[in-house]
């Protein structure tokens, strides 16, 4: 392949007869300003033209590349594509110009390539057990003891890269085990506390209640003063008497107990606070409930996924972890993350609940443990019935029904991505698919069963997305609009838009692997 400013050319890298001349497509699209012209051989691989195209942007294969078409509909990248002209060309962006990868320990890399080695001699050998066995298990079980003395690292062992200029779409990058955590968290703590005395414009404080809001923006020290000031505007401090300091600190405390893993994370955290505040004000449900509600409501928005391991239940339940033994392996996680939570409010200096009445006390906390526990969703149809029974009738005066509400918002807010504008919402999904994938290796290494949306060569970005939306989110957000008729612009028409998009994807994804065949 060459390339060049007017041109970017595949070689036929096949073997051509003699006296037959080498077919080629001729494709025009603009990037960065420009309309280049490329030629593909006729038979050219899909990643030959991937790369081609990722040249011509000048990105790196971490780079998520989008093609559209004159009348701005999407194509997919692939040898399929239909030649065009200079007048009709196509359009290439970089979605995630910033976008860095997850860079693993070396550790990790390299169990992972013995992994696969392991796997194949696994197939070779069939019945006889390969050498490489008990060398792979030696080196898992040293990387594991490793991670044992780090305090709040997942299994994967992930870190914040705070060399870098721009702030990443996904997790931070590993750091060697000289980091000290404690030192990490308290840099962040100053700069918490430095700006949490500045005023946010207007402008911002608009912005924070909306679902259009960019969490990818924002540091996290910017992150924890945006959720003081959500605790603010909602005027919890004046009428729960929480005192500034001992709101800070209890903000701390709950960013300091967020792993750094690929998606249940401190940032992950901040978008379901932020969506659910966003609520709160879209709905007018201010108005409608008890101040005691919406802290409840808002505190289990921020403390709902607490010390999350970035491996979910059914791993826990199967593993036979320390949580699945300790909760009878129900709603394991969930459980912990209410443990976690108050745990950080039975320290005096972070209890924001300290001038709240014992019968006050008693109430905020069986709130929260009921929205909590409402995010485990193996509960998701119970849930989701129950507010669908009550929905014709609901009375906010009705305790049942208000607590099915609380609990359905909390929900919402939880996997409320796709609610969000697509720059937004896609390096979302990419963050839920490496932690995804990362229990799946993980179960296949440990002989567990895999979970099926899980394993990394079954399971596309498209493919995961369509179900889940289709039977998850659409019928749950219909539902709550169907009560607040308000948030059909907000909430549901993004998901439909959501919908039509990773359906495009996995429609042209199968056609490429249909044409791949013949």
């Amino acid at each position: 392949m060459s390339l060049s400013r007017d041109l970017i050319f595949i070689p036929e890298a096949r073997h051509v007869p003699p006296g037959k001349q080498m077919a080629t497509k001729i494709i025009h699209f603009m990037v960065n300003g420009r309309v280049e012209r490329a030629e593909f051989g006729s038979d050219c691989t899909a990643e030959e033209v991937k790369d081609v195209f990722r040249a011509a942007a000048e990105a790196s294969p971490h780079h998520i590349l989008k093609l559209y078409k004159a009348n701005g509909s999407m194509v997919n990248i692939s040898p399929l594509l239909e030649p065009n002209s200079q007048d009709s060309y196509y359009r290439l962006e970089v979605v995630t110009s910033e976008l860095r990868s997850i860079a693993m320990p070396t550790d990790v890399d390299n169990m992972e390539h013995r992994l696969c080695h392991l796997e194949t001699k696994v197939l070779e050998e069939a019945e006889k057990t390969p050498e490489i066995i008990s060398d792979l298990k030696s080196q898992v079980e040293l990387f594991k003891r490793k991670l044992e003395s780090a305090k709040h690292l997942s299994w994967m062992g992930l870190f914040r890269d705070e060399s870098a200029q721009q702030i990443s779409m996904f997790p931070p990058k590993a750091k060697g085990p000289q980091v000290n955590i404690e030192e990490e968290h308290q840099e962040v703590r100053r700069k918490f506390l430095n700006m949490s005395t500045l005023q946010v414009m207007e402008e911002v404080r608009e912005h924070l209640r909306t679902p259009t809001f960019d969490n990818w923006q924002w540091e996290e020290p910017e992150m924890l003063m945006l959720l003081q000031v959500m605790f603010t505007d909602l005027d919890f401090l004046t009428v729960f008497h929480i005192k500034v300091d001992v709101l800070q600190n209890f903000l701390f405390e709950v960013y300091c107990h967020y792993n750094n893993i690929p998606f249940h994370n401190f940032h992950h955290c901040f978008c379901v606070t932020q969506m659910m505040y966003g609520l709160l004000w879209l709905t007018d449900v201010r108005n409608k409930l008890d101040p005691m509600d919406l802290l409840i409501m808002l505190t289990s928005a921020l403390c709902h996924d607490l010390d999350h391991p970035g491996y979910n239940n059914v791993y826990q339940i199967n593993a036979q972890t320390d949580l699945a033994l300790r909760y009878n392996d129900i709603s394991p996680l969930e459980n912990h993350h209410c443990a976690v939570a108050f745990g950080i409010l039975a320290k005096d200096e972070s209890n924001i609940l300290k001038h709240v009445s014992t019968e006050q006390y008693k109430h905020i906390r069986a709130g929260m443990i009921r929205c909590i526990l409402a995010t485990d969703m193996a509960r998701h149809n119970e849930i989701f019935n129950k507010f669908k029974s009550v929905q014709p009738v609901f009375d906010f005066r009705n305790k049942d029904h208000k607590e099915v509400l609380m609990k359905i918002m909390v929900k919402v807010s939880d996997i409320s991505n796709e609610a969000r504008p697509m720059a937004v919402a896609e390096p979302w999904l990419d963050c839920l698919l490496q932690e995804f994938f990362n229990q799946g290796d993980t179960e296949k290494l440990k002989g567990l069963p895999v979970t099926p949306f899980m394993d990394r060569n079954k399971v596309s970005k498209p493919s995961s997305q369509t179900s889940f939306i289709r039977f998850v989110l659409l019928p749950l957000f219909t539902e709550l609009t169907k009560l607040f008729p308000c948030l059909e612009q907000h909430i549901v028409e993004p998901v439909k838009r959501a919908l039509e998009y990773y359906s495009d994807l996995e429609r042209a994804s199968q056609q490429e692997a249909a044409a791949s065949k013949h």
